[in-house]
């Protein structure tokens, strides 16, 4: 059995979740590298990633490079004397970091590669209509997500599941398998895969455009955008009403496939329901924000607003 020591990578919640279960299956992490702090909200103070926090809980040595190249930086990661790194929702590093230990930097991804390699393979997942994805650990190469295969999981996604609850899923599921993945090169006895060339589904980072919603789409497309962004980054219409243009964020929805001659954009808003016309269906909404108000239901919404005749969703 080799004597493991580990250097964490990483930053968000579903990281948190890895670095746990590593502690909790007793194996030896020497270090920990996260984001720096950055400012944050109204007042600019300085926040700290969710790495960071559960790693001062626990009393770990956390590292936060602005410049993983610097020398000072990789000098101190090499007195670390690790021997395996492993790097969950972190970002890309340099030959110098990850060629570093002697059993290799492995890698936790939110996809069954080579299929949604990239930035947000969860988002893409539910937004291409998928039926499944999974998580795969991989040891990491000079190309994004492209390296040999240690293991993988296959996760089904259900109809009408949002990006939140897919992440917390696949968040639970992939802490154990690079629990798994750790518990193989402990023995040496890890055997890998070579990722085929060919990335037919892609998984870029997602940006402000991506999440607009188009109207003219198939129902079923405006359903899975919506959901595939919930709750973060969030889909986004614009609400056009009384020659005023107002940016609206939905959240939980449902869709009704039926035939219909309403124009799309249309809001067919009753005291208690709010629906928006699609190319061959209703998008019913249950949750929004209006641009400079708090998320709420569509219920409380229509209590005290109300829904001009020609108003669209643009």
């Amino acid at each position: 059995m080799r004597d493991l020591r580990i250097v964490f990578m990483g930053t968000p919640d579903f990281a948190v979740a890895t670095l746990d279960a590593i502690l909790n299956a007793n194996f030896n992490v020497v270090g920990v590298i996260t984001a720096p702090d950055k400012p944050a909200g109204r007042g600019q103070k300085l926040q700290q990633s969710a790495v960071k926090t559960y790693a001062l809980e626990k009393g770990l040595h956390i590292l936060q490079p602005t410049n993983l190249k610097n020398e000072d930086f990789l000098s101190e990661l090499k007195s670390l004397q690790a021997n395996l790194q492993i790097v969950v929702a972190f970002r890309m590093l340099p030959n110098s970091v990850w060629k570093m230990p002697e059993y290799g930097t492995f890698n936790l991804h939110a996809s069954l590669l080579p299929n949604y390699r990239g930035a947000a393979p969860i988002n893409w997942a539910i937004i291409n209509g998928e039926t499944k994805t999974g998580v795969s650990t991989f040891f990491i190469d000079e190309k994004i997500d492209t390296g040999n295969v240690i293991l993988q999981q296959e996760v089904s996604i259900d109809e009408n599941e949002t990006v939140g609850e897919l992440h917390d899923k696949l968040m639970d599921i992939g802490s154990k398998l690079v629990v798994k993945t750790v518990q193989l090169l402990q023995k040496g006895a890890v055997k890998t895969i070579k990722q085929p060339e060919i990335e037919e589904k892609p998984a870029p980072k997602i940006f402000t455009e991506t999440c607009k919603i188009n109207w003219n789409a198939d129902v079923n497309s405006i359903y899975n955008l919506i959901r595939g962004l919930n709750p973060y980054p969030t889909a986004w219409t614009t609400l056009s009403q009384n020659n005023e243009e107002i940016k609206v964020k939905l959240f939980d929805v449902k869709k009704e496939v039926i035939s219909h001659s309403i124009p799309v954009g249309s809001i067919v808003a009753s005291k208690t329901e709010l629906k928006i016309a699609a190319k061959n269906g209703f998008i019913s909404v249950e949750s929004l924000q209006l641009a400079g108000k708090k998320k709420m239901d569509v219920k409380s919404l229509l209590n005290g607003f109300t829904f001009q005749p020609n108003s669209r969703m643009l």
